[in-house]
């Protein structure tokens, strides 16, 4: 029988449908600010840096499981910053970068053939790590119609339309997950941006969501963004202890390590809570001018009270949007990205520099 490629049964990349717009954003005279990616552009903290240097000379392979200091900083700043509770430092596993540990995580859970539930505007992975693991993906956003799913996929805040999902929300998935012996996976790489003071982001391990009890929930951690270590690949789950030590395993199998010296770095960021907040302050302020000038150009932001992203529309098809923004060398997400909900919103990045940012703003005034 004729083999049938992975890739076949993918969707297209997203990202190489904008080769025609990126060209024409970098034809713009004073060149391209390119807010699609959420590719971090400030620098890596010193403490950071030394930390990976001090360690490049280890030439042993690194535990699958983390280092005990990493695992015990996960654990303290989980607790200290965003009041997640887990049971003890075992219930935290490092993984290289959270896209390739979302990619597969419905495959090392051995869902093939269930149902997969990801929410209506969703980041691309999740549907893609359904289809890798050979499970069917469902949009969907009431807990009440999950159904017999055997995993969900949550994101909050969420990429790309930076809403925040209540406790009460949260309270619901959960009590669906006990309700059907399910699991649930919470993407929370943005937890640390939340720009309202009345929808702070809150944790799927939040005591005032368990009630203490953890069982089939995973929480998705990043350093990608509040640390700027995108280029390090170094993020890590948390949550029940009984299925931290079931993906550990099959990571181990797998050879799924994080590299040693990425490990010594990560424990730098996670101790670092004056570098995590200065580069938090970094992206409120530019936050603040875009939303300014988005607004002052007719656009219309829903959501993105949390989060790296502003979700915006013109009241238009979004890829018309993206080359508006693209004839004044501002280049763009589409929402057509995240599902046909998003067909009419662009997703702009708060990431780039100062200066690109302020570009952005003098060209959108004009």
């Amino acid at each position: 029988m004729a083999r049938t490629p992975l890739g076949n049964t993918l969707p297209d990349f997203p990202w190489n449908s904008l080769a025609g717009a990126k060209a024409k954003a970098q034809a713009h005279p004073d060149g391209i600010v390119d807010l699609s990616v959420g590719n971090p552009v400030d620098p890596v903290a010193p403490g950071v840096q030394l930390a990976l240097s001090a360690a490049a000379e280890a030439p042993g392979y690194p535990a699958t499981a983390g280092t005990p200091e990493l695992r015990q900083a996960i654990f303290d700043a989980l607790s200290r910053r965003y009041n997640i509770a887990v049971e003890s430092p075992a219930a935290t596993l490092p993984v290289v970068g959270t896209k390739e540990a979302i990619a597969w995580l419905p495959t090392l859970l051995g869902l093939r053939g269930e149902t997969i539930v990801i929410p209506p505007v969703a980041y691309p992975t999740y549907e893609v790590g359904a289809l890798i693991a050979g499970a069917t993906p469902v949009r969907e956003s009431d807990p009440a119609k999950f159904g017999s799913a055997g995993l969900a996929f949550i994101n909050s805040p969420s990429n790309p339309t930076g809403e925040v999902l209540t406790i009460e929300y949260l309270r619901e998935v959960v009590a669906w997950a006990r309700a059907n012996s399910a699991i649930v996976a919470s993407d929370e790489c943005y937890i640390g941006l939340g720009w309202d003071d009345e929808k702070q982001p809150v944790s799927i391990l939040d005591p005032r969501v368990t009630d203490g009890d953890n069982t089939g929930l995973i929480a998705m951690h990043s350093l990608s963004k509040s640390a700027n270590m995108a280029s390090y690949r170094a993020g890590f789950f948390a949550g029940d202890a009984a299925l931290i030590a079931e993906l550990l395993e099959l990571r181990k199998h797998a050879g799924l390590i994080t590299p040693g010296p990425i490990q010594a770095a990560m424990v730098a960021a996670l101790e670092d809570d004056d570098s995590e907040a200065l580069q938090r302050g970094r992206y409120a302020a530019r936050r603040a001018k875009l939303v300014r000038a988005l607004t002052d150009a007719g656009f219309r932001i829903e959501h993105s009270e949390a989060g790296l992203y502003l979700w915006a529309t013109r009241g238009e098809n979004c890829r018309d949007t993206v080359d508006w923004l693209a004839e004044r060398g501002i280049l763009v997400a589409p929402g057509d990205f995240y599902g046909p909900e998003g067909e009419q919103f662009i997703r702009m990045g708060l990431n780039g520099t100062d200066e690109r940012v302020d570009a952005a703003c003098a060209r959108l005034a004009a």
